[in-house]
């Protein structure tokens, strides 16, 4: 028992230095994502403030302004793994407020009909920007250097 309980244990390590890489490939996939999106609602802001309009959103425009902005610089600070948890933090209330506004059949159906819940927009970017807001950036981040920089510093006499 205590020899399989070790190779536990010695698997369990080896899976935990895949977390930076994964929080990596996370990172630079959905932050891509999130990017072009922005940049797509940057260049049509007519079309989005409309839709916004649609749901019922207040102010629109400014809200379109808003919610392009950030996926554009969420995206960018996601790759660059910079401010990580709180664009995470952000990002992940922007997610459920489009759950909310325009996918709430699939919200509400997070217990009754999980498939609706996941196959909705908003799920993945959801997902992604939960797992950076719980998990950090990883090593392989700006966060991470700026990280050791300052304790590097704090610890200098």
């Amino acid at each position: 028992m205590r020899m399989l309980y070790r190779l536990y244990l010695k698997c369990a390590d080896l899976a935990s230095l895949l977390k930076s890489p994964f929080l990596l490939a996370v990172r630079l996939y959905w932050g891509w994502q999130l990017v072009q999106s922005g940049w797509g609602k940057l260049h049509h802001l007519d079309r989005v403030t409309e839709f916004f309009a649609s749901l019922n959103l207040p102010a629109p425009g400014v809200t379109a302004h808003f919610v392009s902005g950030l996926e554009l610089v969420g995206g960018i600070a996601l790759i660059l793994g910079l401010g990580a948890r709180l664009f995470g933090l952000v990002l992940t209330v922007n997610m459920l407020v489009a759950y909310w506004t325009a996918d709430r059949d699939a919200l509400t159906a997070f217990f009754s009909d999980p498939g609706k819940f996941y196959n909705a927009d908003p799920y993945t970017f959801l997902f992604a920007a939960l797992m950076v807001l719980i998990f950090g950036a990883g090593l392989f981040s700006m966060d991470a250097v700026l990280e050791r920089v300052y304790r590097k510093r704090v610890e200098e006499p």
